[in-house]
């Protein structure tokens, strides 16, 4: 085999030029602070570096997400506590319109405050957040959850959004309550039966919104309090309206006191004022849900209500305005409860994801990050060494066979 002399020099110049190429490499790692930039310096490096790049993506999205649950559901909050301070002055309005001495203005004053009010709870059901989502629409399906309907019966509120909560998951919140549960779904009377006055009534009868008093006997059923006069005496006959209007064997022909408690069927009750022969008490016993935008409009009508037994029917629809409203209250109470418990979470969940986050960033600079200290050695030894090959190839460049001849 002929070796040449040009041979060997392209051979050093190959091992020069790759030489130089790994310092250029081992420079741009230094600054770039990575040891691994391509697929091919590491593959297995590079390939695990891949997979925490993508948890860590995928921590991130959770965390952005998080964040604007938890900015909807601070304004939710804040909305909840407006609603919680507009109901209570709902319900100051209403301990003072039970005075007796006001005049028709002064109730319809009011009348008018109440109405003023109404209209600011349907707006705070409405609200949006930043983004221009509803608060309360549930699970969406409409911008305007809450529409104010009006129509010849009267005033109404119906709810247009979609009923439910989105549930929370390992990484995210609900961005959306349930207004439906929040202000649609208050309990009429005390929550189990609902006592209310015919406008037919003459006297001035009235009575407390009572309670159960023993659930065993407790059957749901409507019942109706007549009233009669007899030999002068002023006498009730409790009526089982659900069951073909039988009247009940123990109260019939019942002499009436104002005050005294009457009880049946598991329920107890007070009775007050001087009723007229032919008057009543109904008696629902499983009534349905009301709405808190109802319960003021009630109210309102109460306080404008000018037709038979004037008095009476308003300290009554007051009186059960004010334990539904606090009914509502209660409610609202605990909506905001959730929410903060949701918030709560929100903090849990971020410290989680930031964790999660670090932790991947760690794996991805152990796997690709370079040694400093060991990156500039290397970087010096080579530079070294390439220096010494280029000196040592320009001395060897100057030989020649024929410097030696002769």
């Amino acid at each position: 085999m002929r070796i040449a002399t040009a041979n060997n020099y392209d051979s050093t110049i190959k091992v020069l030029a790759d030489r130089q190429a790994q310092l250029a490499q081992q420079q741009e790692r230094l600054a770039t602070g990575k040891r691994v930039l391509r697929a091919s310096d590491d593959p297995v490096a590079a390939t695990l570096s891949e997979a925490a790049r993508n948890r860590l993506s995928r921590a991130e999205a959770d965390q952005r997400a998080l964040e604007a649950s938890r900015t909807s559901l601070q304004q939710a909050e804040s909305g909840l506590g407006e609603s919680g301070e507009l109901i209570q002055r709902v319900r100051d309005l209403l301990v003072t319109a039970g005075n007796a001495g006001f005049t028709d203005s002064e109730r319809e004053d009011v009348a008018r405050q109440l109405e003023g009010l109404r209209e600011q709870l349907i707006a705070v059901a409405n609200r949006t957040d930043s983004a221009g989502r509803t608060l309360y629409g549930g699970l969406g399906g409409a911008p305007t959850p809450f529409v104010d309907l009006y129509t010849p019966s009267g005033n109404g509120v119906a709810f247009n959004g979609q009923r439910g909560q989105a549930a929370a998951g390992n990484t995210a919140l609900p961005q959306a309550l349930d207004g439906q549960a929040i202000w649609m779904q208050v309990p009429q009377g005390n929550g189990r039966f609902a006592v209310s006055l015919p406008n037919t009534n003459t006297g001035g009868v009235n009575t407390s919104m009572g309670e159960v008093v023993d659930p065993a006997a407790y059957t749901g059923n409507d019942y109706q309090i007549t009233f009669a006069e007899v030999a002068g005496q002023m006498q009730y006959t409790v009526i089982d309206v659900t069951n073909g209007n039988t009247p009940l064997a123990s109260h019939t022909g019942v002499p009436y006191h104002p005050g005294k408690s009457v009880q049946f069927a598991g329920m107890g009750f007070t009775i007050n004022g001087n009723p007229a022969a032919g008057d009543a008490i109904d008696i629902e016993g499983s009534p349905a849900r009301s709405d808190i935008f109802q319960v003021v409009q009630n109210a309102v009508d109460a306080l404008r209500y000018g037709g038979a037994n004037e008095s009476a029917h308003r300290n009554q629809e007051l009186a059960r305005a004010m334990t539904e409203v606090d009914a509502g209250h209660d409610r609202v109470l605990l909506a905001r409860g959730r929410v903060g418990e949701l918030l709560n979470r929100a903090d849990s969940l971020d410290t989680l994801l930031e964790g999660r986050a670090l932790d991947n960033k760690a794996e991805d600079s152990r796997l690709t990050d370079i040694d400093l200290v060991k990156g500039i050695s290397d970087f010096q030894t080579q530079q070294q060494g390439l220096e010494a090959a280029i000196k040592s190839y320009a001395q060897v460049q100057k030989l020649s066979l024929f410097s030696v001849i002769g």
